[in-house]
């Protein structure tokens, strides 16, 4: 099977800025905390804010108490200003998009303008700008109501930021034909312009388009339309357990588009879920290997390969011998405090990766006790070796057990991060310390007693892709880490900034490599590694371009670079030494 993301998918700039606010002020607002009528239009996201201490606030007391966040669709402003009356303080988080279209249809209605609002008369964002216009306002849904309308002396036309675009450019075409005079203004967001021209591509491309956001969202509804509307059937779902298993188990080819109210972490829940569907005609070899591919993902036996391949490379890098004992410590550590981090972190996999967190739930006593008992083979192991090598693998153990745990209690005051996860962007920053470490400085350690000059690029070679590979994972998963309150870089950076990051740093991998390789500080086998920061460079570029989405296939390739790194050096020990 084969699935296409719309690229504009999910969240647009206007919810995205309500959703943070809304969370900003769970963190910062002594409750309670409201928001006036539904913030967005996503049972899920509210249900979300809900649990983070926000409610909705259906109808406006006399007093009140608190703060109260303005929908992202807006409000009529004298609803704002009852609020306000009421003793609540008012944060607005309407879409800068409509506050645009409000300042219009008040501007004009000042200057005697009628205002006809092109939209769904019951929606909240119409009924905002409806309150901006006061008498002088209309809203009409079709050409039929338009063109029933009497002829207005000054009129403008607006449209709800979320409407159907080929609608509106009938209703422009019929201004310019019938009512000249008129002012109509390009009211519709781009972003919504872009999704529903993308909606329609996607479904010339696809043979099923399953699109995902809240049954009650008209933006959402409108691409559903759109998609029938070309002759692909539609499958207008909230969650991946509303999807039609049997109808899409023919289809080769689905595509995936949701509304501007839906959260990307939905929307790779969807994704998921419909990578792991059967799908009739497919051969046993694709279906066992998928099973595979996700069986070794969930249960931490890839990234735990990876790390004994990585191993085996900064061994060869510092020219090293008797490697296999490092190799099965690397693998048994990185085994154990991946999978005892995932079970005391379930919370935010719940969010972001729900297959990992079911897996988990399922086979909780099993996962637990392989990981106690990888992590003591591999701390008898490095006993066998000497007190110094037990010694920093236990002292890094203790470390990993502790990442998810209140080291300070509740009852010392003053105290802003009780556990170190809590330190903004200590995720990524400790994992590739102890991957850097156990890779690279635990072998060197072992067997020589001391770091040699070869050490240091072996280490930050190490440290630099698997940071890469985890701040890659975490730009995957922001938006559900922003919900569950977790502070990793992409949410301290941004986006952006992140990936400019990462870039970076895989480009001063490739020049440590290339530069330790020429000046002889390690093997000429930096030049053939080389391959993995590129390897990792191609692979977030897809991913950025749309061509690759997070799930287990992407998960799988990622994982695979390390993988790389051990083949690379196992072919260079055979022929190139």
């Amino acid at each position: 099977m084969k699935l296409s993301v719309a690229k504009t998918a999910g969240f647009c700039m206007g919810v995205q800025r309500a959703v943070e606010m809304a969370l900003d002020a769970s963190n910062t607002c002594s409750p309670p905390i409201y928001t006036y009528g539904p913030l967005i239009h996503n049972p899920q996201v509210l249900s979300l804010l809900e649990e983070k201490g926000i409610t909705v606030l259906d109808t406006i007391p006399e007093s009140g108490s608190g703060t109260v966040l303005i929908r992202a669709h807006g409000v009529p402003p004298d609803a704002r200003l009852r609020l306000e009356e009421a003793g609540f303080t008012v944060i607005d988080a309407t879409c800068p998009r409509v506050i645009k279209v409000q300042a219009i249809i008040r501007k004009h209605t000042r200057e005697g303008y009628t205002c006809i609002i092109i939209g769904d008369a019951d929606h909240p964002e119409v009924i905002g700008l409806l309150g901006y216009a006061g008498d002088k306002g209309f809203v009409v849904g079709s050409l039929q109501e338009l063109e029933a309308l009497p002829e207005f002396d000054r009129a403008i036309i607006v449209a709800q930021t979320t409407q159907n675009t080929l609608f509106y450019e009938a209703v422009k075409k019929w201004s310019a034909r019938s009512r000249r005079k008129y002012k109509v203004f390009d009211t519709i967001c781009d972003s919504t312009e872009h999704r529903q021209e993308e909606a329609k591509r996607l479904a010339e491309t696809v043979e099923a388009v399953v699109v995902v956001g809240g049954h009650n969202s008209g933006n959402t509804q409108r691409l559903a339309e759109i998609v029938r509307d070309a002759g692909k059937p539609a499958y207008h779902i909230e969650t991946e357990g509303e999807l039609d298993i049997s109808a899409l188990a023919s289809v080769r080819h689905i595509g995936i588009t949701a509304g501007a109210s839906t959260p990307n972490w939905i929307i790779k829940r969807i994704y998921k879920a419909i990578e792991t569907l059967p799908i009739s005609g497919e051969t046993e070899w694709k279906k066992r290997r998928f099973a595979a591919q996700r069986y070794l993902l969930l249960s931490n036996t890839y990234v735990a390969m990876g790390a004994g391949f990585l191993c085996y490379a900064c061994i060869r890098l510092q020219d090293l011998r008797h490697s296999v004992p490092y190799i099965a410590i690397s693998m048994l550590y990185i085994l154990s405090m991946h999978t005892l981090n995932t079970l005391t972190g379930l919370r935010e996999a719940r969010y972001n990766d729900p297959d990992r967190a079911a897996f988990y739930d399922t086979n909780k006593f099993m996962l637990t006790l392989l990981a106690l008992i990888s992590g003591a083979i591999g701390l008898g192991t490095a006993a066998g070796m000497g007190m110094l090598p037990f010694l920093i693998l236990f002292m890094m153990s203790a470390m990993g057990l502790c990442y998810n745990l209140k080291l300070i209690p509740d009852a010392v005051e003053g105290v802003r991060y009780r556990r170190l996860r809590d330190i903004p962007g200590s995720k990524t920053v400790l994992i590739a310390l102890a991957w850097g470490v156990v890779t690279a400085i635990f072998p060197c350690l072992a067997v020589a007693g001391t770091i040699k000059a070869s050490t240091i690029p072996a280490f930050m070679w190490a440290a630099g892709i698997v940071f890469v590979r985890t701040a890659f994972f975490n730009i995957l998963d922001m938006q559900g880490d922003r919900i569950v309150g977790k502070e990793t870089i992409p949410i301290l950076l941004g986006k952006n900034r992140s990936m400019t990051l990462l870039r970076f740093i895989l480009l001063f991998t490739l020049v440590l490599l290339f530069g330790a390789s020429s000046y002889h500080l390690i093997p000429n086998l930096g030049i053939g590694l080389m391959l993995c920061p590129v390897f990792l460079l191609i692979v977030i570029s897809a991913n950025k371009r749309g061509h690759m989405m997070p799930g287990v296939r992407l998960e799988f390739l990622v994982e695979s670079n390390f993988i790389l790194a051990g083949l690379i050096t196992l072919i260079w020990s055979l022929f190139f030494r």
